[in-house]
């Protein structure tokens, strides 16, 4: 096996800092349309908001858990750091092999996340063809 240096887990952290203000900006853009479709349902009282409430409640929960993975990974990946730092080079490996799981878990609920989104802008193109339909 070769020699974990610092640059190694340093390198992650780049990728992981543009990841995480992906995954804000998602978290900040559900939040401002729940917000949105809040407002929306207390005046209009559709069920049809349900829906669409029910499915950013998803993505929002996806989202928190994919931020909570990254920053997870981001300090596992400060302590693979520090433990090479202090020359503990064996844990070292094994805690930054345990860094690139969570990011990879990270990773694969983005792309659960993405697939919700896109089911949810299916439905949104079924009811305008719908309406257009009706027309």
């Amino acid at each position: 096996m070769e020699q974990l240096t610092l640059t190694t887990p340093a390198l992650l952290f780049s990728a992981i800092s543009l990841i995480m203000l992906a995954y804000t900006n998602r978290f900040l853009a559900y939040a401002a349309v729940i917000r949105n479709l809040h407002d929306i349902y207390l005046q209009k009282k559709q069920t049809s908001l349900l829906r669409q409430i029910k499915n950013l409640k998803l993505r929002l929960n996806l989202t928190r858990w994919m931020q909570i993975f990254g920053i997870s990974s981001l300090l596992f990946c400060v302590l693979t750091m520090f433990l090479i730092y202090v020359k503990q080079q064996m844990i070292a490996v094994y805690l930054f092999g345990f860094a690139l799981i969570l990011l990879i878990i990270s990773l694969a609920l983005l792309i659960k996340e993405i697939q919700i989104s896109a089911q949810a802008l299916q439905y949104h193109i079924a009811d305008i063809e719908e309406h257009l339909e009706k027309k």
